[in-house]
Order: structure tokens, then sequence, then C-alpha cells
């Protein structure tokens, strides 16, 4: 069995986001959100996905944008989000060991629940 370390380079992030988004893909319950937003744009956003998280724990300042407005009127609700959840922590877990990868799981959990927020805000907003 081989020793976790943390995440302390770019193939490690990619490492991360290739491991997550193949589960993500696969999963029965978001996998089809997912897929059909992205439909055969995948290696686009993967490496969209590299930028952000080089970004968020490395503070190399390679992704710019804002991250919510593509996920606004996706038919998702807090369950999905739990389960994006479990895939990352799951994922993060078996991979890696150390302060960026907790910081990494701080960060996803912290998104989620944004993103959970502001959609179900909007939604909201818009029956109003």
């Amino acid at each position: 069995m081989a020793i976790l370390t943390d995440i302390t380079t770019l193939e490690d992030i990619k490492l991360l986001v290739d491991s997550f988004y193949s589960k993500v893909q696969k999963d029965q319950f978001i996998g089809p959100i997912f897929n059909e937003k992205i439909g055969s744009r995948w290696p686009e956003h993967l490496e969209k996905m590299y930028r952000f998280w080089q970004t968020i724990l490395f503070e190399v300042h390679s992704y710019s944008g804002s991250p919510f407005p593509p996920h606004k009127q996706l038919p998702v609700s807090k369950e999905h989000f739990e389960r994006w959840m479990e895939i990352f922590i799951e994922t993060t877990d078996s991979l890696f060991v150390g302060p960026l990868a907790e910081e990494a799981k701080i960060r996803a959990k912290n998104m989620a629940e944004m993103f959970n927020y502001k959609i179900e805000y909007f939604r909201n907003a818009e029956k109003n």
C-alpha cells in the first residue's frame, strides 16, 4: 500500500481532478447532470478545474472568472451537492493526506454550500 502524501504539485491537482470527475461522470445520481451540461467539453472543463484548484490551493493565479454563473440554472438540489461532496471527500482521502488535502475538502464544502444557497436564492427570487 502506497504511503499517501499531501497535494504539492500541479500533477497532484490533475490526479485529484481527473479521479474525482471520472467518478462523477459514472455516478448514477449526479453523473447525468454533469454529462448533459458538459457534453463533449470534458477536456476543457478539466483544464479549467486544474487552474481553479491551482489558484485555490497554491495561490498561483491561473484561473480567472466567476465559477457560479455556469451552475446557476442546473437542475440540482441539496442532495446533489451532498453527493458531490461525498465523492470529493472519498477521492481526496484515497489519494492524499495533509494540510492542503484538508484545505481542498474545506474549500469544496464551502463552495458546495454557497452554490446550493445561491441556486435556492435565485429560484425563490424567480418565483416572486
